[in-house]
């Protein structure tokens, strides 16, 4: 009877000391993994960006003189041709600038006369004392001063010259005024902006004001866009490109790319570079200024393997048994070709474990990367992330205050 008491006795402590460390000791919850399949399909890089819809040439009319819009020729809209008649500056002011102009012409021109006869009578007066003094009736002081007074004259002459062609000059500055008072178009095209009203003083002093804004051909667009310098790489001229606007939902417009602008464009302490997009216009539907939503064509693979880039970010939890294996070898370093880099994605083995799987990565899309090199076949499975079930979670990763501490303390307080 001993004996089996003590049996007893130590059967119960071995059942009590199983329950608590069954109950109370540590267990390891069991982990679930997302996984998605490689595919074998289309990728198509795309790169997106916003522009304003301009007019490949448009030209700005302004004033080279100031003075009060008399009369507009032209509106919104307006088609005109070039050296037709947009406005009219009052010209009545520049009239009378020409008439004083040409009445100061006519008397530089009346001095030349006056300075020419007085020549004419000092170089006489010279010749009689030249003649005078070989009969000793002058002295020779009396030679000097018709010298003088000769060569001072035809001086004059010079001068009463200059006069007139300075005269002729501002003649003509005032005529060409006065034709300037009557603005015309340069060019061919439909007025888009028109900025003055009839009775507006218009002031060309220090700039150029700007009257009209006139379009060369609106059936020939283009979209101005910003790209950052990270996705500049790949722009080149020819490439297409597709744009919405808002005006138009679900209408997509085609294009391709004109021009990659080298001047590069800093806001604040961003760095972005002019690409324009050629854009046809027949139909009209395009206006200047409209806001469009660009996307540009980089690159585009099809029937390549592809693994989703949730693959690609996916890190296994520093708890697992991913460490110190591998598959597939050790991963190696970018290539030459700077589209292709080595990446490392996580597939399980038939354990359950996490292995990790390098992979040349080539172009992506946003959601899924082409797979140019690796061990990855089609239809693998890749892991995309962890599930994590509720009530599962470590205490550690409980949030503050309801942990082991927490617990201690709330115990505390109710003691």
């Amino acid at each position: 009877m001993r004996r089996g008491g003590v049996i007893i006795g130590v059967l119960a402590v071995g059942l009590a000391i199983g329950g608590y460390v069954f109950f109370n000791g540590e267990r390891k919850v069991p982990v679930r993994y997302r996984t998605a399949a490689v595919e074998r399909g289309s990728v198509v890089s795309i790169v997106s960006a916003t522009g304003t819809i301009n007019p490949v040439v448009s030209v700005q009319v302004g004033s080279q003189v100031s003075g009060m819009i008399k009369s507009l020729h032209a509106d919104f809209n307006s088609r005109v041709k070039a050296g037709d008649i947009v406005a009219v500056i009052d010209p009545e002011p520049f009239k009378a600038r020409r008439d004083q102009a040409a009445s100061n012409l006519e008397m530089a021109r009346a001095n030349v006369a006056r300075a020419k006869t007085d020549a004419a009578q000092r170089k006489r007066e010279l010749d009689r004392v030249r003649s005078l003094i070989d009969q000793n009736f002058v002295s020779q002081n009396d030679v000097d001063v018709a010298v003088t007074n000769a060569q001072g004259a035809e001086a004059q002459v010079h001068v009463a010259e200059a006069q007139v062609r300075q005269a002729e000059a501002a003649l003509n500055s005032a005529e060409l005024e006065l034709k300037y008072t009557t603005i015309r178009s340069p060019v061919d095209g439909i007025v888009v902006a028109r900025n003055i009203e009839v009775g507006q003083t218009v002031a060309a002093s220090f700039a150029t004001p700007n009257l009209f804004l006139i379009a060369l051909d609106l059936t020939k667009m283009q979209v101005d866009t910003n790209v950052s310098e990270s996705d500049i790489g790949g722009m080149t001229e020819g490439k297409d490109a597709t744009f919405t606007v808002d005006a138009y939902p679900g209408v997509r417009f085609s294009g391709s790319i004109r021009q990659v602008r080298l001047a590069p464009i800093n806001v604040q302490n961003v760095i972005t570079y002019n690409v324009v997009v050629a854009v046809d216009n027949q139909d009209l539907r395009l206006k200047p200024g409209m806001t469009a939503n660009v996307s540009i064509v980089v690159a585009q693979k099809d029937q390549v393997l592809k693994v989703p880039n949730a693959a690609l970010r996916f890190t296994p939890p520093k708890s697992g048994g991913a460490e110190g294996k591998s598959y597939g070898g050790r991963p190696s370093s970018v290539g030459t070709d700077m589209a292709v880099a080595t990446r490392q994605v996580w597939k399980q083995d038939s354990s359950g474990e996490l292995v990790p799987v390098s992979i040349q990565a080539g172009i992506s899309d946003g959601v899924a990367t082409e797979i140019v090199g690796g061990p990855l076949t089609e239809k693998d499975e890749v892991v995309v992330g962890q599930d994590v079930l509720r009530g599962t979670r470590a205490g550690g990763e409980l949030p503050p205050g309801f942990g082991s501490g927490g617990q201690q303390k709330s115990r505390s307080r109710a003691l």
